[in-house]
């Protein structure tokens, strides 16, 4: 939209004083954020409702992209680029007086989600407005975050992320929109005089869900799409006697926290109200919002199609038999082929634990209508597949087994569609995680490669590196990202390599300045910043990481006269609050760094940052940062990663297993400048298979390798007594589950590597620059394109045009 400084200047003053009653010279930061945000969102307003109004007219098919997770940022300056008012806002705050910086960090970064499923999805949200096509998102409105990390005597303690403490700028309660989600009670299915049966409940656990709407603003294209998060309160009849206090106290957890604690039954039992409370609440309105505009439900597969998030939304497929039978008047058959025909499932994981099962009695407790819809969805699988197939199989890939209600099993009976996000995890998918399924359903099984927003990781996030690219290759990467890949012209141009250098250098001291703050570590910007930034998990295999940095230690001890570049090791990551050896692993880097960064015999040669409470802007700061990014997970157990993508788009290097899309940045970069390493999916499943996997023999055989594990155990690095021999029990005496130990050596050998090339600095800002031409191979718009092609079927704008 087009806005003078002067109007925005006249405007924000206007409003305020509108909001505060006062001078702009008697306000905070946060006032001033709160009313810059009010007035983005009037600027926008006519947009948002325009597009609503055009997809309407036009009958546009709806995408609604189902996810308990959304980690949208902060969306001041996305929502400001997007719109292009970015320079004019920040100039005109300027010439008031005020710090943009400072005004754009009073915003709450929003914890709803716990890492790269969340951050996907917001990336999705951004692409498909930017791309013109009528998508959703539908999710949970939770009141407090993850959690916010923070660390004490090395520990992590989980504190409340009270992000709604001040509201928010960017939401539009919809009280006349609220629908009703009603939980247990008993449930019978009562004769009708036309012969048919229809379903009676009664004794319900009624909760009164209201959506909270927020843009989802286009980049420079007039379109505002919504993304919707629910919030679960007490229906308008609570304020009669029958809502008891612990009533009341059910309601308001459902939507309190993200991920409560399911290592209990009546943790597992919330979780899964969470899931049906979002699901149900989202269906319902959709149903509601196409009857609006249709006659009957016949246009339903048409005009909607929904997107089903990894497995925890997987109630939207009985959720709209049940609206279809129940309340459309469907037959079972008519129902199910519109459900199918409407669900597309995107399936996250390889890992067994998280393809989600619920005991049926507890599902049945709950949600008794759903369990008679889910039994009667496998008896009729049971009857038809079973001649085909044979009872074993079906046994095995039936949504009800083993006294479980299994949801990814249902997800994949349910859609029309079920995709990986590499093709590595869609080849594991079809060859060991859903083989079964794999042979009854063929042809559902498809591979949509994960991406990212190119406008958040690259120009928000890295504005000096955006307008280094524009001053050499123009600025239309900006809306085709894959135009980066004219940049590979430049890669032995020795002055704009030193340019590069120069842009990652001003990141790093921002990033030094943050830590110097943070945690009062002085750090050199001319040492390789070592980057591993995502969730705790052992699969993820921080340890690796942990031992390079025991060897770099031991190797500064023995040798004090060698001459090796510095290094920074930098961390970010949270464990679930539940998950003891993550956390145990946690104070193990504390510890490290500790030792490290206090040790004289090191000085600055080698320092250790973990900085607490890792979220999307904190991303934005060490992203930008990184030379290195570790991309270390055992292979075959990453599903894709978006943190591999985020940091090859801001001219990190990878040093990375053949695991995941980090196979796919390998070919995109070129090998030549990435460092690969280690254990190939095939070689972890052989030794599955052979079962001849025995850590100890890489203990015994590696002296170095058994010097770094003693640490663990012998005092080398103080306050560890319990968390080392944890560790170090984990890995010899249980045997290593992730291989850690097997891929210790070459993952050292690369690290080498890394050290003797950056000496050599152009040729080490070639191999940046090689990752950020192949960055655009990754662009979220691509990826969302490719799911309206082949998956949405979604009529939208051809990238380029």
């Amino acid at each position: 939209m087009k806005l003078t400084r002067a109007q925005f200047k006249e405007d924000f003053l206007a409003e305020i004083k509108t909001l505060y009653a006062t001078d702009l010279s008697d306000t905070s930061a946060l006032n001033q954020f709160i009313a810059l945000g009010h007035l983005v969102r009037r600027y926008d307003g006519s947009n948002w409702k325009q597009t609503g109004d055009r997809y309407r007219q036009h009958d546009d098919k709806q995408v609604y992209y189902f996810s308990i997770e959304f980690l949208p940022g902060r969306l001041l300056k996305s929502n400001l680029l997007n719109l292009g008012l970015l320079d004019t806002v920040r100039q005109g705050l300027t010439e008031l007086g005020l710090d943009f910086a400072a005004i754009s960090a009073a915003e709450p970064d929003p914890g709803l989600g716990n890492g790269g499923l969340g951050r996907l999805a917001a990336c999705y949200m951004d692409s498909m407005a930017s791309l013109g096509i009528a998508g959703n998102g539908n999710g949970i409105r939770y009141r407090y975050g993850l959690f916010k990390q923070v660390f004490m005597d090395g520990y992590q303690v989980e504190l409340p992320d009270d992000w709604l403490r001040n509201g928010n700028v960017w939401e539009i309660r919809r009280e006349n929109k609220a629908c009703l989600v009603r939980f247990g009670g008993n449930v019978w299915m009562q004769p009708q005089p036309d012969g048919s049966l229809k379903a009676i409940s009664e004794n319900t656990d009624d909760v009164w869900a209201v959506p909270y709407d927020v843009g989802m603003v286009g980049y420079h294209n007039d379109v505002t799409n919504t993304l919707r998060l629910w919030s679960a309160e007490l229906p308008p009849s609570a304020d009669n006697t029958t809502f008891s206090q612990a009533r009341r106290d059910r309601i308001d957890d459902i939507t309190k926290v993200l991920y409560p604690d399911d290592s209990n039954s009546e943790g597992q039992a919330l979780r899964l109200r969470q899931e049906y409370f979002f699901s149900s609440a989202g269906v319902q309105s959709i149903i509601r919002h196409f009857g609006l505009h249709h006659q009957g439900v016949k246009e339903l597969a048409n005009k909607i199609a929904i997107h089903i998030n990894d497995t925890h939304p997987t109630l939207v497929i009985p959720e709209m038999m049940r609206l279809l039978m129940d309340e459309h008047h469907c037959s079972w058959e008519v129902a199910w082929a519109l459900t199918t025909q409407v669900m597309s499932y995107t399936n996250h994981t390889i890992m067994q634990e998280a393809l989600e099962t619920w005991p049926i009695e507890m599902f049945k407790g709950l949600l008794p209508r759903l369990y008679q819809i889910v039994a009667e969805i496998d008896r009729r699988y049971r009857v038809a597949k079973t001649p085909i197939f044979g009872e074993e199989l079906v046994n095995r890939t039936a949504p009800l087994g083993n006294g479980q209600v299994r949801m990814a099993f249902l997800a994949v009976i349910g859609s029309h569609s079920v995709n990986g996000v590499a093709p590595l995890h869609t080849e594991l998918l079809k060859e060991d995680v859903l083989r079964d399924l794999y042979q009854v359903y063929p042809e559902r099984f498809n591979n949509k490669t994960n991406g990212i927003a190119t406008r958040r990781w690259v120009q928000l996030a890295n504005e000096p590196l955006a307008n280094l690219i524009d001053s050499k290759i123009g600025s239309t990467w900006r809306q085709q990202p894959n135009e980066l890949k004219t940049l590979t012209a430049y890669q032995h141009d020795a002055k704009f390599l030193k340019q590069l250098m120069a842009v990652k250098v001003q990141n790093k001291a921002a990033l030094a300045a943050y830590i110097k703050q943070t945690l009062g570590i002085d750090i050199r910007t001319d040492a390789i910043f070592d980057v591993q930034i995502k969730r705790l998990h052992a699969y993820k295999r921080q340890l690796l990481h942990v031992f390079e940095i025991i060897r770099e230690y031991l190797a500064i001890k023995d040798q004090p006269e060698a001459v090796e570049p510095a290094r920074v090791h930098i961390f970010g990551a949270k464990a679930a609050p539940s998950y003891h050896y993550a956390k145990s692993i946690i104070k193990l880097i504390n510890a490290l760094a500790d030792l490290v960064n206090h040790d004289p015999a090191i000085g600055d040669r080698l320092k250790v940052a973990f900085i607490p409470n890792y979220g999307v802007s904190l991303g934005e700061l060490i992203i930008p940062a990184a030379d290195v990014s570790e991309q270390i997970s055992t292979a075959s157990k990453e599903a894709s990663g978006t943190s591999n993508m985020k940091l090859m788009a801001n001219g990190a290097v990878s040093l990375a297993t053949l695991d995941s899309a980090n196979i796919d940045i390998i070919e995109a970069a070129g090998e030549a400048n990435e460092y690969a390493f280690g254990l190939t999916a095939k070689a972890v499943y052989g030794y599955y298979q052979r079962g001849d996997y025995q850590a100890a023999d890489f203990y015994n055989a590696d002296p170095e390798l058994k010097r770094i594990l003693d640490t663990l155990i012998d005092g080398t690095i103080p306050g560890i007594s319990t968390e080392g021999r944890e560790i170090y029990d984990s890995l010899l005496k249980y045997n290593d589950e992730f291989f850690v130990l097997a891929d210790y050596e070459s993952y050292v050998q690369q690290q080498r590597q890394i050290a003797h090339d950056y000496e050599d600095q152009t040729q080490w800002q070639g191999k940046a620059l090689a990752n950020i031409a192949a960055s655009g191979v990754f662009s979220a718009d691509l990826a969302v394109a490719r799911y309206s092609d082949d998956i949405w079927q979604v009529p939208h704008a051809k990238l380029g045009q």
